[in-house]
């Protein structure tokens, strides 16, 4: 059974969706979580967390600034006295055909999705290394590795994620630190709540376990790689596809 009970972990992007599923999936394994997003809304993401019997505190960051990312952790070390987890789900899409493609919208999806992950893994890794112990959970996807057309700053950014993770994971693997990445594949947000029941029909059909995933599933395996079960686990790629990636 895994229990994260003493753990003090920092989600990015977590304030819905994905990102607040796996504050709650870690909240209700005994960890403490200190929830980033750029805007923290109204707070409700932070009373969900709270409400399973930890604490729970906000910080609205621009994960894609090292001057902010380094602010924020600060407060966020004095605050809960030490970080045991990393978890980089930060993520955002400008979907567009390359040729229509604007040039800001290459730059925001990389800085948000990989060059966010870079700076907060930089920002908290020495605090880790000291410790001597620690979990860093990167957020890939499956279209980091099979990519499709449309996607070419999403898919650049995630597969680059998968990168970054395997190499962070040689680099601090002596130091007992483990980094992973999850690459989840069809996934049931918001944003796939707008697409067209005959798209979301050749989804599944696509897909081998004939559906798409929930957020939980997503949140369930960061749970395992952030517990001391996967203590012999890093610089390993996750999939939570229903079996698309095989």
């Amino acid at each position: 059974m895994i229990s994260l009970k003493g753990k003090n972990a920092i989600v990015t992007g977590a304030t819905r969706g994905i990102g607040l599923e796996i504050s709650k999936v870690l909240a209700e394994n005994g960890a403490n979580v200190a929830i980033l997003d750029i805007q923290l809304g109204d707070g409700s993401s932070i009373k969900e967390v709270e409400a399973l019997g930890v604490t729970c505190k906000g910080y609205a960051c621009d994960v894609s600034s090292p001057e902010a990312v380094d602010e924020v952790f600060k407060q966020i070390l004095a605050d809960f006295g030490k970080v045991d987890i990393l978890v980089n789900n930060a993520g955002i899409t400008r979907d567009n055909l390359l040729i229509r493609m604007k040039q800001e919208d290459f730059d925001s999806v990389l800085n948000v999705n990989l060059r966010s992950a870079f700076i907060c893994t930089k920002a908290i890794s020495s605090h880790l290394m000291r410790n001597r112990s620690g979990r860093i959970i990167n957020m890939a996807s499956i279209n980091g590795i099979r990519c499709q057309a449309g996607q070419a700053n999403y898919a650049a950014s995630k597969a680059g994620i998968i990168g970054l993770t395997k190499s962070n994971a040689m680099e601090f693997a002596a130091r007992g630190v483990t980094v992973n990445a999850i690459a989840p594949g069809f996934i049931k947000t918001a944003m796939t709540e707008k697409l067209a029941p005959e798209v979301i029909a050749k989804y599944k059909e696509a897909i081998p376990l004939k559906d798409l995933g929930n957020p939980r599933d997503v949140a369930n395996a960061v749970a395992f790689l952030a517990s001391d079960e996967a203590a012999y686990i890093t610089g390993q790629v996750l999939g939570v596809d229903g079996g698309l990636g095989a």
